[in-house]
């Protein structure tokens, strides 16, 4: 069965997060979450309320992380989802996601990425001369990374599917899935180097 990957930490955002983790499984392929340790791992809960000028955060779902970044083989996966909140902010200096994401970018494998993903790309030295969208507060950010900000629901640039923020779940997730299952399709064994072009 066909692996993908997820990496997150604490902070990261609840749904964005779950509705991956759960859509993938659904479609047929094993999901493993990777965090800075191999630990249960709190989520949170980004919401809008009226009166607030940005979002308000509450305490999400715990889940339990399969591994930590440090034991992560990209080999093992055809594909790669980075969710946002506010884990991002933090796991992008670490030096294992910067190696896990390059590999991913390197091999042209389907990497899927939303709301303050960017921070992660962009501190691998990957959003330079690419489109992404990500959760508007982050158009500074994604312009300092040389990427070219696109305020939309589901942003194709090559293998990169992003999308600004939990709202746009279904169209990011749709176009993620169309190219994993061009790709890499669920129910056949994932060959050595499966999911390169």
């Amino acid at each position: 069965m066909p692996k993908v990957l997820i990496l997150t930490g604490d902070g990261g955002e609840s749904l964005e997060v779950m509705y991956p983790y759960q859509r993938l499984r659904e479609e047929g392929y094993e999901v493993d979450v990777a965090a800075p340790s191999k630990k249960r791992v709190q989520l949170v809960v980004h919401d809008f309320v009226d009166g607030f000028d940005t979002y308000k955060e509450t305490t999400g779902y715990g889940l339990q992380a399969d591994l930590a970044f440090a034991d992560v083989d990209p080999a093992d996966y055809v594909a790669l989802v980075i969710p946002g909140g506010r884990a991002p902010e933090y796991i992008r200096n670490d030096p294992d996601v910067q190696r896990i994401v390059r590999a991913f970018f390197d091999q042209e494998r389907p990497v899927a990425q939303l709301c303050h993903a960017p921070l992660v790309l962009g501190a691998a030295g990957l959003l330079a001369g690419r489109r992404s969208a990500a959760y508007p507060a982050l158009e500074p950010d994604v312009a300092a990374a040389g990427g070219t900000f696109v305020d939309s629901d589901a942003v194709i640039d090559g293998q990169m599917i992003s999308a600004r923020a939990w709202p746009d779940h279904p169209e990011w997730m749709r176009e993620f899935i169309r190219l994993l299952r061009e790709k890499a399709p669920a129910g056949e064994p994932a060959a050595a180097g499966a999911g390169t072009s």
